[in-house]
């Protein structure tokens, strides 16, 4: 989905701004009036949140396809801010308990039952980041346990309305399969190739991914083209094979080690490569896959720590982009990151509703 939102939260006024933001998602994924009225809840909490405990931070809002596949579209909202942290992540979740004078204590809470899926990770001294699925179904309860879940974020250069960037995934029998998607430059034409990759992954599920990739180039010869890298696990086998085309930045963790994946120079739908080499490698419990566009720093540092690790993916995801950013390396260019691993999660705040 190429339209993203994004609401640096730094005073009173840019609650609404994200509350209008959810409404404004909520009707472009044509949600019922009763969903929209809970992503507008989710969105005010946590933006009055980033206020009352974090000094501010920014509001993230992507739409984004439902985890098992089904119809619709559902929108995800994330809150990232470096603050100080919450000490104690079970108890911040109970309703009355507030750090803040001036808060009732039931905004997080209130996120967690609302959301069809609520995750959070912080670790003091360092920040916050949260995450809220609204599905279009109040009762969907997303991918099933023990399967291999995937998340992701997306933002747009300078805040725009159109992301030249899209992840998605999908299953096909015993295979899962990740797709992310760079349009070449940034804005309506990016997005339209990129959003094109995502619409033909769904009828190349069962492919492997090197013929994907093939079946990507046609379908994108309309387009201005785009960088592509395609990440399937087979649960049967438990391999995960990865080929990519184009500046798409890739890292597998497996235990403490993080290795680089290395994808092909080319341009889908435009260059395609004689060759396209496809790395196969064991697919573990232990197991971490993250893939970025080059809106990413390149020498980003990845995550050490194994609490975060075992979280959400879509919080992996965010809490990735949030810490390989800073002043002194702005952001050139439209941002994703999509993080494929193991449903291994032990938080009990860390899960759906």
């Amino acid at each position: 989905m190429s339209r993203v939102w994004e609401i640096p939260v730094h005073d009173s006024t840019r609650v609404r701004d994200a509350r209008m933001a959810a409404r404004e998602a909520c009707a472009r994924a044509e949600l019922a009036p009763p969903r929209t009225a809970v992503a507008e809840l989710v969105a005010t909490e946590l933006a009055t949140n980033l206020l009352k405990h974090a000094g501010g931070g920014r509001i993230v809002v992507n739409l984004v396809v439902p985890p098992a596949g089904g119809p619709g579209t559902s929108v995800q909202l994330f809150s990232l801010d470096q603050g100080p942290g919450i000490a104690d992540v079970t108890a911040a979740l109970r309703d009355g308990y507030t750090t803040a004078d001036v808060s009732l204590g039931a905004g997080l809470g209130s996120c967690r039952r609302s959301a069809n899926a609520f995750h959070l990770y912080s670790a003091p001294g360092r920040g916050t980041v949260a995450a809220a699925r609204i599905d279009p179904e109040a009762d969907r309860r997303g991918a099933p346990a023990g399967d291999v879940p995937a998340g992701g974020i997306t933002l747009a250069l300078a805040q725009a309305e159109d992301c030249g960037d899209a992840w998605s995934w999908v299953r096909s029998g015993g295979l899962l399969t990740l797709l992310l998607a760079d349009g070449l430059g940034h804005g309506l034409k990016a997005a339209h190739a990129a959003g094109a990759a995502v619409a033909e992954l769904r009828r190349a599920a069962h492919l492997p991914p090197v013929d994907i990739l093939r079946r990507l180039h046609t379908a994108l010869r309309p387009t201005r083209g785009a960088a592509v890298t395609v990440a399937q696990v087979d649960t049967e086998r438990a391999e995960l094979s990865f080929a990519g085309i184009g500046n798409i930045g890739a890292r597998l963790c497996t235990g403490d080690t993080w290795t680089s994946l290395v994808s092909h120079p080319g341009i889908v739908g435009a260059y395609f490569p004689a060759h396209v080499p496809v790395r196969r490698m064991p697919w573990r419990r232990d197991s971490l896959l993250v893939v970025h566009s080059d809106g990413l720093p390149s020498r980003w540092t990845p995550p050490q720590d194994p609490h975060l690790l075992g979280h959400d993916p879509s919080v992996v995801a965010a809490t990735i982009l949030r810490d390989a950013g800073s002043p002194a390396r702005p952001v050139r260019d439209d941002t994703s990151v999509a993080v494929l691993a193991p449903d291994r999660r032990t938080s009990a705040h860390d899960s759906r509703l």
